[in-house]
């Protein structure tokens, strides 16, 4: 039985229940929640259900492992009631003698990598029904919010003085950042494994996993893309020329490249994303050796932890702007509003200063209550540390001189002033940076 076919498909909420009971205790849990999660986003009858985020259901993707000892103790010791939330240690997967650990605020942050799981439940790459994968621009929107990801984060690299993502874009290069999450899996029982600096990409011949790739079709992948980029045109497998145009070539560029079931060819341009974060994810055991399950890469949960996340990401980016450079520029009149100005735009923040954003350090609690086998009910709390901000408005002054009303759509870019060496940045490169 295909779980992921069968749990979209029920006739209604009374199966769909049913099936879900049935599959709970027979199957996976991390398959069962994907799968479960996916249908009820997309079936119209449970769409605007507010389904439970995954850390309150496996806090063990997210929380320092010596954490569950103490929300163990608490539970079975304190009265429901006297509780007390249970902190989780902030800044504890690596020291200062790794500079990447500077940003252990943003990669390790519970709501960005939540989100980046989010993303991928309500923009899944395969499924039995179609139109569970084909949304408009669904290719485009792969690629605009990665992007959006690899700029934010580059944002706090250079307030930490740090230089910008470099490209993973060689294949064969050592990694020099390593990463070890501190982390383990409370349904295997095992340790999430680690990757040690100067990693290299290897074969993968993992049997128990059915995967057998080679590293060199990843790179052919790679170079497939690229011509097809620099021809203008992909070729679907009828062997017909799909233009990769200014209308509808990026989405058909983000399908190939993610490799969805919306891809023309999977065949000729292979799987290059998935593929390789699966390469990155295993690179501590290709060959299964040491009997070692996937790294935080292999993972939609946990990826963004990892600094490799960003630079797999600044070169998938990249890929996307020899495409867009591809493109002819913007006309004027695609540019321009006939007869609206904009004079002026203010950021007031609720106290401070105009024209500043303040950002301070927040603590919040999540019930971790859901996530925890074998220990008494009820609320088991723990409480993490993020980056916060003051709220603000913006005000955006605008002339009309056209003499009657008109509809306009405003979108704000954010992009920073300086480079990593605090020298203002050319428009060529701040806008990628958008």
């Amino acid at each position: 039985m295909c779980l992921f076919c069968s749990i979209p498909g029920m006739r209604n909420v009374e199966d769909l229940q049913s099936c879900a009971v049935f599959a709970r205790d027979r199957i996976n849990p991390y398959l069962f929640n994907y799968a479960l999660s996916v249908a009820l986003l997309h079936r119209k009858d449970t769409h605007d259900l507010d389904l439970p985020t995954i850390i309150e259901v496996f806090p063990d993707k997210y929380v320092d492992s010596k954490v569950f000892s103490q929300i163990r103790e608490e539970a079975t010791v304190v009265p429901e009631g006297m509780r007390m939330p249970i902190v989780i240690p902030k800044d504890y997967t690596a020291s200062d003698l790794d500079e990447e650990h500077r940003l252990w605020y943003f990669r390790e942050d519970i709501g960005v990598n939540l989100h980046h799981w989010h993303w991928h439940l309500v923009y899944p790459f395969d499924a039995s029904n179609r139109a569970i994968v084909d949304k408009d621009r669904r290719g485009e929107l792969f690629y605009y919010m990665h992007q959006q990801l690899v700029a934010r984060y580059n944002f706090e690299r250079f307030s930490n003085r740090l230089q910008r993502v470099k490209r993973l874009n060689n294949l064969r290069e050592p990694i020099s950042e390593g990463y070890f999450p501190k982390l383990d899996s409370l349904v295997a029982s095992r340790a999430w494994p680690g990757r040690v600096d100067s990693s290299v990409l290897k074969d993968l011949n993992r049997e128990a996993d059915q995967i057998k790739q080679d590293v060199a079709d990843l790179e052919r992948w790679i170079d497939r893309i690229y011509e097809a980029i620099h021809q203008g045109f992909v070729v679907d497998e009828s062997g017909n020329r799909i233009p990769l145009d200014e209308q509808k070539g990026i989405d058909h560029l983000g399908n190939i490249i993610e490799s969805s079931i919306l891809s023309p060819n999977r065949q000729l341009y292979g799987d290059m994303h998935n593929m390789g974060h699966v390469f990155i994810s295993y690179a501590h055991d290709p060959d299964h050796r040491h009997l070692e399950s996937f790294g935080v890469m292999g993972d939609v949960a946990t990826a963004m932890r990892d600094p490799v996340f960003y630079r797999w990401h600044s070169y998938i980016d990249d890929i996307f702007q020899e495409h867009k450079n591809k493109l002819p520029p913007y006309t004027r009149s695609q540019l321009t509003f006939d007869g609206i100005s904009i004079t002026g735009i203010t950021v007031q923040p609720e106290d401070g200063q105009q024209n500043t954003f303040q950002t301070f350090w927040q603590q919040s609690d999540v019930d971790l209550s859901r996530g925890m086998d074998f220990v008494p009910r009820g609320n088991v709390f723990a409480r993490f540390t993020h980056l916060q901000h003051s709220p603000f408005v913006t005000t955006i002054m605008i002339e009309n001189d056209s003499d009657a009303q008109r509809m306009a759509f405003v979108r704000v870019f954010l992009a920073p002033k300086n480079d990593e060496r605090g020298t203002p940045m050319v428009f060529r490169d701040q806008r990628l940076f958008m």
